[in-house]
């Protein structure tokens, strides 16, 4: 990452919804933020965010896909990973004892982002993570 950008620059790919796809996406996302303190935050909400849109969306179905985006600028990385709908409900931050085995995803997002987003759309939901560059972060246990 360049750390005297002017504007932002945006990179997205679409996946198919295969599970094989959120291993791809990680290195796609550390590709473009090689060198960056923010790297390994944003390849983590990556990882679970593709795997949530995938196992918790009809973005998982046969012929289903999802969308990251990564957009970067001198104070913020964000991440976004648009799902192609098909669930009631919208995703949430649960806290989860320490041995469970799921659920604990977006507590996980939460902690490691600055700021957490959910957009719903006509075709599905956008989850989005931002990291800011010259911001502390506290503990926050899931």
């Amino acid at each position: 990452m360049h750390e005297y950008m002017s504007t932002a620059r945006v990179w997205g790919v679409s996946c198919p919804g295969f599970p094989e796809e959120v291993s791809r996406v990680r290195r796609w996302t550390r590709d473009i933020l090689r060198g960056s303190p923010l790297a390994e935050d944003a390849e983590l909400i990556v990882s679970e965010l593709s795997a949530n849109a995938i196992l918790h969306t009809a973005s998982g179905h046969e012929s289903g896909s999802f969308h990251l985006a990564v957009a970067v600028s001198a104070q913020v990385v964000a991440v976004s990973v648009t799902d192609a709908g098909g669930t009631g409900t919208a995703p949430k931050i649960e806290h989860q004892d320490q041995d469970a085995e799921h659920g604990r995803g977006l507590c996980m997002v939460s902690a490691l982002a600055h700021r957490v987003v959910v957009h719903d759309g006509d075709g599905g939901r956008t989850v989005i993570a931002e990291l800011f560059t010259d911001v502390r972060r506290g503990a926050h246990p899931c």
